[in-house]
């Protein structure tokens, strides 16, 4: 390759990722349905047809920013299966790493948790694709364990499922309560603008499943430097889920 050329790739490459990362500004606001093409590229400084030499229509960019979102979800969350064998150490591993995950790249979550349900069919396959897959993962990673107990594969499967479901609900959670840790007026009804209560449903269903919990939080785990109370609250309600997720599974094959 000429250095012309090497120049030439790595300033169409500077220009995707510029393009992807003012889509995903840009959606803090709205929904993928409702951006405008150059919207995107203004806030890029670029011409609307130079879009076109990156991603064929705003549903392709959207589909690369699954792709993106979800990948680094997926390796960090295989790390700990893979890691992790006693179901108590999983559980803590995994809230931690979903909370770390979420402060790290809460526009990556906040993302998906409304395009999950949106209007762009496209993107809505994609992330049920990349969710099965993972799923798939799961499974995989259950599956040495719970076959010799007499589990077949669909009931491997749907147990798979529920764990990838609800990390997404606990990382939608802990979106909602590190926005209002931080004070962000409005963080509840603007994050879930454009597809109206999609991103707070999720975050509510990880507040239901945990009701009836003790008001002050006396576990040592909850302790976290910088972590607020509702940080706090949807750590410990997720671990308790997990934890019945997990005494289920012992017992699903009693009967």
């Amino acid at each position: 390759m000429s250095h012309t050329s090497g120049v030439r790739q790595a300033q169409k490459a500077k220009t995707r990722r510029a393009l992807m990362d003012a889509a995903l500004r840009l959606l803090e606001d709205q929904s993928l349905s409702s951006l405008g093409l150059r919207e995107v590229t203004r806030a890029v400084g670029v011409a609307p047809a130079a879009f076109y030499r990156h991603f064929r229509d705003l549903s392709d960019l959207g589909v690369t920013l699954v792709e993106e979102c979800l990948g680094s979800l997926n390796h960090m969350i295989r790390a700990i299966l893979a890691d992790q064998d006693g179901d108590e150490e999983r559980i803590d591993a995994t809230v931690e790493a979903v909370a770390e995950h979420v402060r790290r790249y809460p526009a990556h979550i906040r993302f998906i948790a409304r395009e999950r349900h949106g209007g762009v069919r496209a993107v809505r396959e994609a992330i049920a694709a990349e969710l099965g897959g993972f799923a798939d993962e799961v499974a995989a990673a259950f599956a040495p364990s719970l076959s010799p107990e007499g589990w077949p594969p669909e009931d491997v499967r749907m147990l798979a499922e529920l764990y990838v479901d609800h990390m997404v609900m606990t990382a939608t959670a802990f979106l909602e309560a590190q926005a209002a840790g931080r004070g962000v007026p409005g963080a509840g009804p603007r994050v879930g603008q454009g597809e109206p209560g999609a991103v707070q449903e999720e975050a509510r269903g990880q507040e239901v499943i945990g009701a009836g919990r003790p008001g002050p939080l006396a576990d040592p785990r909850e302790a976290r430097p910088g972590r607020s109370e509702d940080e706090r609250r949807v750590a410990a309600t997720a671990r308790k889920q997990l934890l019945l997720i997990s005494l289920g599974r012992r017992h699903w094959r009693d009967g």
